[in-house]
């Protein structure tokens, strides 16, 4: 105590030589507004937080914000003690509540520099205590108008809560949840975290906050179909609006085979063209039976700089495949030659798809020309087994399938062919040597 006395005393002898500025930063009374701050600060500094209280209500009251920021700072600290304290007692609570909320928005009016900070932690404070979905989500878009890409990531997804909340008590349209979703979603995409925790932390907001909304069934596949058909018809160069799109309605169960989504999809390659996006559009022309477009996607995901060369491979392959089963032999066997060529792991595989293209090619010609595809066929069969040992068990049940249409000795032997012979067979636009095989 009475270190306390000597440290008031000091401050008011100092006021005597500094009356004019302490008026104006102090207030009228800058003498008792003075003395109140030191007096709550000494006792804050111990964290003798329940001494500190009275000084510091008066020091509130006597003096202006410009006062001090720390007065404004340690407010909140005091305030959630005493909420916590009285957390049997709503009525007061929500006076000391309303007082906190208060605090932070002073300390963003009157300290600019510190606005974004206030405003973030106004938005966890009114997660912590306030239960009213319309307060928090008033509170919560006000912070972000305020912050934008500086809002803390949690805080956007508390007001996706509060907004789907106000929804479900039919207080909020359907659009204004998406719109607020699609700011929001914005919002961490331009965010810069400075830390590995932060990162992690936006990364964990953006996947909460998406299943959060898809969850909710805010929004069925006809109602926004219904929403963005107009608006991307208005705008079709506009690639943030494609991409909300294919965002929105890829969450949206069942919503990503229709005409709009397709068209955003198609927007979103032309304006900003990616394997990623080609890929994607091979798939969605694929699963419409749109063969041809899709084999032009792929190719042109295949040619893209930004895929990676492990990619590249499983794609390959999953062209070859697709064309295979499209009928485009002939691209099939090119696309999975080019797999066994150039990657090891899928080498097993690309032969073995090439030794069912072959098994499944049908050539004209005599009868060797048109029993010659099945000798190829197991040739392959032999290779995919010998390159990935689990395929051996399939690979002989080919090859067994396959050798029944190999010609007859005396058969072969009628077109001057013979067991162990070299034969070269062209058909469907592919060419294969082999060695004639016969039962």
């Amino acid at each position: 105590m009475k270190k306390l006395t000597i440290v008031i005393l000091t401050v008011a002898m100092m006021l005597v030589g500094t009356k004019g500025f302490a008026q104006g930063k102090y207030g009228a009374d800058s003498a008792q507004c003075i003395t109140k701050l030191s007096f709550y600060k000494e006792y804050f500094k111990q964290k003798n937080y329940d001494e500190s209280l009275p000084s510091w209500r008066e020091a509130y009251k006597l003096c202006p914000a410009t006062a001090s920021q720390n007065l404004l700072i340690d407010g909140t600290t005091l305030m959630r003690r005493l909420i916590t304290k009285n957390a049997k007692n709503p009525e007061y609570v929500g006076q000391l509540v309303d007082t906190l909320l208060t605090i932070h928005d002073t300390r963003a009016q009157y300290y600019p520099k510190y606005a974004v900070t206030a405003f973030n932690n106004k938005g966890q404070d009114l997660h912590n205590y306030v239960k009213d979905a319309q307060k928090l989500y008033d509170g919560f878009e006000g912070i972000i108008a305020n912050n934008q890409a500086d809002t803390r990531a949690t805080i956007l997804l508390f007001d996706m809560q509060s907004a789907i909340d106000l929804f479900q008590e039919g207080k909020l349209d359907a659009e204004t949840v998406i719109n607020a979703y699609q700011r929001n979603s914005d919002l961490l995409e331009k965010m810069a975290p400075d830390s590995d925790s932060e990162k992690e932390q936006v990364v964990n907001v953006k996947n909460d906050m998406g299943s959060l909304f898809a969850g909710s069934k805010v929004a069925s596949c006809e109602s926004l179909i219904e929403l963005y058909t107009p608006r991307l018809a208005a705008d079709p160069e506009n690639l943030q609006l494609a991409q909300s799109i294919v965002k929105t309605m890829g969450m949206t169960e069942g919503c990503d085979d229709n005409d709009l989504f397709l068209q955003a999809v198609t927007t979103m390659n032309k304006l900003d063209p990616s394997a990623s996006s080609a890929y994607y559009l091979y798939r969605l022309h694929g699963a419409r039976g749109n063969v041809s477009e899709a084999i032009v996607y792929m190719e042109n995901a295949l040619a893209s700089e930004d895929v990676e060369d492990s990619r590249k491979a499983d794609w390959t392959y999953e062209l070859a495949t697709f064309c295979f089963k499209n009928g485009e032999s002939a691209r099939a066997f090119d696309y999975a030659s080019k797999v066994a060529a150039e990657n090891e792991a899928l080498a097993g595989k690309a032969y073995f798809l090439i030794g069912n293209i072959w098994g499944s090619t049908r050539c004209g010609g005599d009868e060797i020309a048109r029993r010659a595809p099945y000798w190829v066929a197991c040739d392959y069969m032999n290779k995919a087994k010998a390159a990935d040992e689990s395929l051996t068990e399939e690979a002989n049940r080919y090859i067994s399938q396959y050798s029944v249409y190999f010609p007859e000795t005396a058969e072969a032997f009628m077109y001057d062919i013979t067991k162990g012979q070299s034969y070269t067979v062209v058909c469907g636009g592919m060419r294969a040597t082999t060695t004639v095989r016969t039962r």
